[in-house]
């Protein structure tokens, strides 16, 4: 049947056919990304098993909080992450990326209590199993969004291998290191001022309390105190007048002469009238305030500490809520908040004639990281890791450079942490969470045992009391773990190497020779993260690495900076400057926001993000599709190879090479914002807008075997250089270009060697791309078509260029002719290269008058930046005190500027004449 329709309607469906089959004229990242990650997936091109025959390479991803969606900085940590395994898998390492989420006990029970409200249930009317339960059911709704969302980034880690912080093994794992550092006597109980979040109702370590930049606006309040029996009067500054019912003490400066008398009086604290006395104590600031400071031993961590001093009571009047209680024996102020209170009370304290001075001053209020609430120093029963003794080999190690951070400058901020480090409060009163091992008998200070299970509890028990315990008899502590104290063991625990069979109980080490991933995998290769978390989690896992291991967790620190919007702030939903990352791949595709966040995160300083990078990112992935659809569409013919051709080809072939050296090199030193813009300026300058308009035949022509064999290799190269930071698109290119090989993935395939490469023609081809620019410019300047041949006249004596380098610059240039040292008169405009004149003949094409204005306001820049020069060079201190080379570089600036000057003055003489 179709045969009788004839030729043209078989001829009308092949064209059809081609046109279903031919590439799309404009590249769909969300369709092509879709279908390459499944495909990864399927093939298991993510999994990792130890493979004695290559060498390993894991990253352990920063685990996010369960609680978490995909933000910028998420973005950002996991691009540097994936673009290192990538290459690393590239290079035919054995590469292994392990994800997982934490368990996050604050933000997720704050989740789950604001669930449970919305229900009309109360936490307090649940017991701990059924808050448990619900806690579960919502880890398993939500907690897993993120790394989804992480998958459509591109992430290529090895999903196989996702751990959670409080799944079953891992759970045992932190268990077993709280009994193992209890038992070796790092882990301790006691009554310590502590910092307390009101909003969690928990303690916090000094870690987590996070202070504001530049410091908080507050008000210091003088209050007058009455001296007993007398009618004098003593007055002390504070910001929390609300602590006032706490007080047990004025104080005063020992050699404080305005104040001498008074110590040993008593004074009555406003309001209630309790008697305190005034002491003397060297702590107290003469010039701050009246010089008088209130001791208030129960909410102030210095108070306390001169409180031990002179053996002072404490009276804590603020509740677990942060709301008065009866101890500030004012029934009117009982159950408000704190807040709430100060307001009242200087109310109160103005109405008695107490309040002498209220002045604004800046001072830092410390908040806790997790609800941004105030934190209360409070005095408190909680577990504690002494700190000191363990951390020294941590601290060695960065100090000797065993593990490297990046950029460097951080090992000062570490080296102050680890130098002045105070004991780890590790108890949250919290119930999600892994729940401290400790268990009690009685209500002795010493009437508990710690032991990894009630079983061995019981036992234990037993032993200390001399007499048999029952099950029912033991409690176990209320409290859990602060979540660090958890994620610390993150590069040893997803390997399970605190399991039975590889941990030594008696010695409190790890055997790693019984555990075949940890063996192989261990220690890891870099960790990417964020700097405001290096004591928070990186020298704690730092510790627990040689304390469980002995040996380092990770090689390498690559520390990111901050992301914030093009105005310096902080990216933060409350200011709305934070865009949806899911929302920015709809619009830009994957590889556009990679390559849009990589632009400008140089390690360790602060991102600067605009959209506007990730629409480059974007304009980025469709100029290499276009290249792709050029290159594809070039049709072959047994004819010579042109010698322009081939010198282009020698070049690129340099030119990728020489890049390829680059890049390693700021691979090396985890410069991945250098390396990607060192490709980004080898595909979009150098092969796209100088290879390929050297090599492309005119409209209609085709192109000799050779040169299109050859420009194939290097476009597939370019893609395997590329893959690490925009995976989709070159491994969609990739294919195109093997249709006959389906199961070949880019993926997979090498990371190309740099080979040895020539200079002359680097230099050459330099050399006539600036002649192409210059004649470019001198076009747009005057005004002149593109397409109308220009003559090029140079002053040197012979070509300094090749001549297949030459005619290169001819073609691009549209140049009828270039000729050496040949005298010209007429109006002519040019421009100076490597301190060689060029000319380039306008007669007829310019306006000479204007041509005379603009040589002369050449001149007068050349002649004012030559005084510039001058200047330095002639200051005695700049020349002997400056580095030879920044020396060198004025003086070569003024040869330079001097060429200049002499040829645009011969220009202008020249122009003169001939009008």
């Amino acid at each position: 049947m179709v045969k009788s329709f004839g030729v043209p309607f078989r001829a009308l469906i092949f064209a059809l056919l081609f046109q279903i089959m031919a590439l799309p004229t404009k590249y769909n990242p969300a369709e092509v990304e879709d279908k390459w990650y499944k495909y990864w997936l399927e093939q298991g091109y993510f999994h990792s098993e130890p493979n004695p025959d290559k060498e390993p390479y894991c990253i352990v991803i920063p685990p996010p909080n369960v609680t978490g969606v995909l933000h910028m900085g998420h973005m950002l940590n996991n691009t540097i992450q994936d673009v290192l395994v990538r290459k690393a898998r590239m290079e035919g390492k054995e590469a292994c990326w392990v994800p997982g989420t934490d368990h996050a006990s604050i933000a997720t029970e704050a989740r789950v209590v604001a669930m449970l409200r919305e229900k009309g249930i109360k936490k307090s009317d649940l017991t701990r199993d059924d808050f448990l339960k619900y806690a579960w059911e919502w880890r398993e709704k939500y907690g897993g969004i993120i790394l989804e969302q992480l998958k459509k980034l591109g992430a290529s880690c090895d999903w196989d291998r996702t751990r959670f912080t409080m799944e079953p093994e891992y759970y045992k794992a932190v268990i077993r290191v709280f009994v193992d550092l209890y038992n070796k006597g790092f882990i301790y109980r006691g009554l310590r001022m502590i910092n307390w979040d009101c909003e969690a109702k928990t303690a916090l370590s000094n870690e987590e309390v996070m202070y504001t930049e530049g410091g908080d606006k507050s008000i210091l309040y003088s209050i007058r105190y009455k001296i007993k029996d007398t009618d004098d009067w003593i007055t002390i500054a504070t910001q929390r007048p609300e602590t006032i019912m706490g007080d047990t003490a004025v104080a005063v400066n020992p050699s404080d002469e305005r104040y001498k008398h008074l110590i040993g009086k008593t004074v009555l604290v406003p309001l209630i009238h309790r008697e305190v006395p005034v002491i003397a104590d060297p702590y107290v600031d003469r010039e701050f305030g009246s010089g008088c400071l209130k001791i208030t031993p129960a909410h102030d961590v210095n108070d306390y500490e001169i409180g031990i001093r002179h053996n002072l009571a404490v009276i804590d009047t603020i509740n677990d809520n942060g709301t008065l209680n009866e101890k500030c024996e004012l029934p009117k102020y009982v159950n408000k908040d704190r807040f709430h209170v100060r307001k009242e009370i200087v109310k109160d304290l103005r109405q008695a004639d107490h309040i002498v001075k209220e002045e604004e001053f800046i001072t830092r209020i410390g908040r806790s990281e997790r609800t941004n609430s105030v934190v209360e120093p409070k005095l408190s029963l909680q577990w504690f890791v002494k700190m000191k003794e363990i951390s020294k080999r941590a601290l060695k190690a960065v100090e000797e450079d065993e593990i490297k951070l990046h950029p460097a400058k951080f090992k000062n901020t570490y080296r102050h942490w680890m130098e002045n480090v105070r004991d780890w409060t590790i108890s949250r009163q919290l119930w999600w969470g892994h729940r401290i091992p400790a268990y009690y008998y009685g209500q002795g200070e010493d009437d508990f045992v710690v032991a990894e299970t009630m079983e061995e509890a019981i036992l234990l028990a037993n032993k200390k009391t001399g007499r048999k315990i029952l099950e029912s008899e033991l409690r176990q502590d209320e409290d859990v773990l602060d979540t660090w104290a958890s994620s610390w063991l993150w590069p040893t625990a997803v390997f399970d190497g605190f399991k039975d069979e590889c941990f030594d109980l008696k010695g409190g080490k790890i055997n790693s020779s019984k555990n075949q991933d940890l063996k192989f995998y261990y220690p890891t290769e870099v960790l990417v993260t964020a700097p405001e978390i290096l004591f928070f989690w990186v020298a704690r896992m730092i510790i627990a690495g040689y304390e469980y291991m002995d040996e380092r967790p990770f090689k390498d620190v690559y520390l990111t900076g901050i992301v914030r919007d093009k105005a310096g702030r902080k990216m933060s939903k409350s200011l709305g400057n934070s865009p949806e990352p899911l929302e920015l791949i709809e619009k830009y595709g994957a590889d556009g926001v990679r390559t849009g966040m990589l632009f400008c995160s140089p390690a360790g300083n602060d991102l600067l993000f605009d959209e506007k990078l990730c629409e480059q990112g974007r304009n980025f992935a469709n100029k290499i599709w276009n290249a792709f659809r050029l290159v594809d569409g070039f049709k072959t013919a047994d004819i010579p190879t042109p010698s322009e051709n081939s010198a282009a080809i020698a070049w690129f072939e340099a030119r990728i090479n020489q890049v390829l050296v680059e890049v390693n090199d700021h691979f090396s030193k985890f410069r991945l914002s250098d390396a990607l813009m060192s490709i980004y300026k080898l595909i979009w300058d150098d092969f796209c807008s100088w290879y390929l308009e050297i090599i492309k035949p005119e409209f209609g022509s085709p192109i000799d075997e050779f040169t299109l064999s050859t420009t194939t290799q290097y476009f597939k190269k370019l893609l395997q250089i590329l893959h690490p930071f925009m995976p989709f698109i070159s491994e969609e290119l990739w294919h195109e270009f093997k249709k006959d090989k389906k199961d070949s993935c880019i993926i997979n395939s090498s990371w190309p060697r740099a080979k040895s490469f020539d200079t002359h023609s680097l230099d050459q081809a330099s050399f006539a791309f600036s002649i192409v620019s210059e004649i470019r410019n001198i076009r747009n300047a005057k005004g002149l078509s593109p397409k109308i041949p220009l003559i090029l006249i140079s002053k040197s004596s012979d070509s300094i260029l090749d001549e297949a380098f030459l005619n290169i610059a001819k073609k691009l240039a549209v140049l009828s002719q270039v000729d050496f040292r040949m005298e010209h008169t007429e109006a002519a405009t040019g421009f100076i290269l490597n301190k060689i004149e060029f000319l380039v003949p306008l007669e007829n094409k310019i306006d000479v008058e204007r041509e005379k204005e603009q040589i002369k306001s050449d001149i007068k820049y050349q002649e004012g930046f030559l005084i510039s020069v001058n200047k330095k060079l002639l200051n005695e201190n700049f020349v002997s005190n400056a580095p030879p080379k920044v020396v060198e570089l004025e003086m070569t600036k003024r040869a330079d500027a001097e060429v200049k000057l002499k040829v645009l003055i011969e220009r202008l003489e020249s122009i003169s004449k001939s009008s």
